[in-house]
């Protein structure tokens, strides 16, 4: 009888790119070499739309496979690589309503600085409106949970009365992030004070407060 080998197996080749580290995880080094092949390629002047699976994985020295098995489609990879890159969302302090309110308007705060002092988060962006596929992945994995996050916050003012209760809740919630997507999006050259986020909360909350 055939003895078994129960001894661990060597992973295969295209899930150690470049010779990972002694101690780092192998697909924590397949996972940033992909990364860093698509950053490479934007960074040369590839655009999105020509940035294939095939070139990535070229590139970081892996099979197509490895990168499969990680992401149904190169829109949902680059998604990834966006959010790897940008700020992260925020931990809420869950103290106040307001301390909450002030802590998403932040995180929208450091986002537009990340854009301005990013140049490959400013390529991807400015490339996004002719892609709609990753538009609409970046918009329903990222940006859409985040806007339900706002909402929940805004409906526990409501339910706790500190937020008026006669307003359409995603009115309300458009009146704390409209004016840092202004400044951000429509205004990319507005400045973006430390305090902005707390200013733009405090004065909202001021109008929102319930009637007597």
């Amino acid at each position: 009888m055939t003895q078994q080998n129960d001894g661990p197996r060597a992973a295969p080749a295209d899930d150690c790119p470049g010779g990972a580290r002694r101690g780092r995880p192998r697909s924590e080094a397949a996972e940033q070499a992909i990364f860093d092949a698509a950053i490479g390629l934007l960074e040369a002047g590839t655009p999105l739309t020509e940035l294939s699976i095939e070139k990535i994985a070229r590139t970081a020295g892996v099979g197509k496979a490895t990168i499969y098995r990680r992401w149904p489609g190169k829109e949902e990879l680059f998604v990834d690589l966006l959010r790897s890159v940008e700020p992260p969302d925020p931990e809420l302090p869950g103290v106040s309503v307001r301390d909450d309110l002030v802590a998403l308007m932040e995180s929208i705060r450091r986002r537009g600085l990340a854009k301005r002092n990013s140049a490959l988060l400013h390529n991807v962006f400015s490339q996004m409106q002719a892609y709609p596929k990753l538009w609409d992945a970046y918009h329903q994995t990222v940006i859409e949970p985040r806007r339900r996050l706002g909402l929940d916050v805004v409906r526990r003012g409501i339910e706790l009365g500190e937020i008026r209760d006669d307003l359409d809740l995603e009115l309300v919630n458009d009146l704390f992030t409209g004016p840092l997507l202004l400044r951000t999006v429509i205004r990319p050259g507005a400045t973006l004070e430390p305090d902005l986020a707390e200013r733009v909360v405090d004065a909202v909350m001021e109008g929102l407060r319930p009637r007597s």
